[in-house]
């Protein structure tokens, strides 16, 4: 073959190569990848500001839900039976990453599963409950986020004191079926003798309790009552209001939700700001983080909510001191 016909056919063979190399790119483009698949479980359920928040933390990250992501919720609304199914129902589906509410829902979703990552977001006591060996090497499929600080507890405790100076009398709401909740009863006794506050304490694992619980608080003379955040409280927030209303005791809970639906007070981590840091958690891990590797983080972000509406209605001035450190005021 001469050198003029062998650069000829160098050139035909060049142009048949970079031929090939757009039909394999267009092909390509027409096969996008498939969306990751995340569930969330949730022992109780999530307001509509948490929600968007989440999904605003994957949007932060580069995903769009329907595109790059497709969510699975599961809402068990305080119903703790339904949360094994629930956790059986994702790890059927193959989700590549369960989200957890809380420590009901990841204890369920444990037991589902020791391979598919969990992300935690509002679990108050992960090390406690034994979720996790620690924060820094959680160890095994768990990871994610905790909305307690160890002084979070005397802060609230403090906090209700400073709104209710001439309180010495504060009931404890507990559920003896949520394993942390011992831990906390500690604490509170630590803080009270400071306060000068004398607490009383009563459990409730079921709606039923309810009732035998606020007779209890009458027959203790309670001037507040102090609702331990629980998931099993939070899915009866409107029971647990009604009832403190009726009976004129003001209440300091966890969740915004409950300052926002009558409580007196809420302090405690953003769980807006939870929810948009657990997506960035996902994002690691659909990159390839494993969650052993990724150390669980403490809140960053802490809001102070008072309801003048519940305040006014309960014959109660709150203290400016109060006032000017409040995220949000409720009219």
């Amino acid at each position: 073959m001469s050198g003029r016909r062998l650069l000829l056919f160098a050139l035909v063979t060049l142009v048949a190569c970079l031929g090939l190399l757009r039909l394999g790119s267009a092909a390509d483009a027409q096969q996008p990848t498939s969306p990751r698949h995340i569930g969330v479980l949730l022992a109780g359920s999530w307001t509509d500001e948490m929600v968007q928040a989440f999904q605003q933390g994957l949007l932060d990250a580069g995903y769009v839900e329907g595109r790059d992501v497709v969510i699975e919720w599961r809402r068990a609304r305080g119903s703790y039976d339904r949360l094994p199914q629930f956790a059986a129902d994702l790890v059927q589906s193959k989700v590549d990453v369960i989200v957890v509410s809380d420590t009901p829902s990841t204890q369920a979703a444990k037991r589902a599963t020791s391979t598919i990552p969990i992300v935690l977001v509002l679990v108050s006591d992960p090390v406690g409950s034994g979720l996790v060996a620690s924060l820094a090497r959680p160890g095994g499929n768990v990871t994610g986020l905790t909305i307690m600080t160890p002084d979070i507890t005397a802060k609230r405790l403090q906090l209700l004191k400073e709104t209710l100076p001439r309180a010495t009398r504060v009931a404890v709401l507990w559920n003896p079926n949520t394993a942390f909740h011992p831990k906390v009863i500690e604490e509170l006794k630590a803080a009270a003798p400071a306060l000068s506050i004398h607490l009383s304490f009563v459990p409730a694992r079921t709606p039923e309790q309810f009732g035998p619980a606020f007779s209890a608080f009458r027959r203790a003379h309670a001037q507040a009552l102090y609702v331990i955040d629980d998931s099993f409280f939070s899915a009866h927030v409107d029971t647990l209001l009604k009832s403190a209303s009726q009976v004129r005791l003001p209440v300091i809970y966890a969740s915004r939700e409950f300052a926002n639906k009558g409580a007196l007070m809420f302090y405690g981590a953003s769980l807006e700001d939870q929810c948009r840091r657990a997506a960035g958690y996902v994002d690691k891990i659909l990159k390839g983080a494993k969650p052993s590797d990724l150390p669980i983080e403490q809140p960053t972000q802490f809001e102070l909510v008072v309801n003048l509406k519940t305040a006014k209605a309960l014959g109660i001035t709150i203290p400016e001191s109060i006032l000017s450190r409040a995220n949000d005021v409720v009219r």
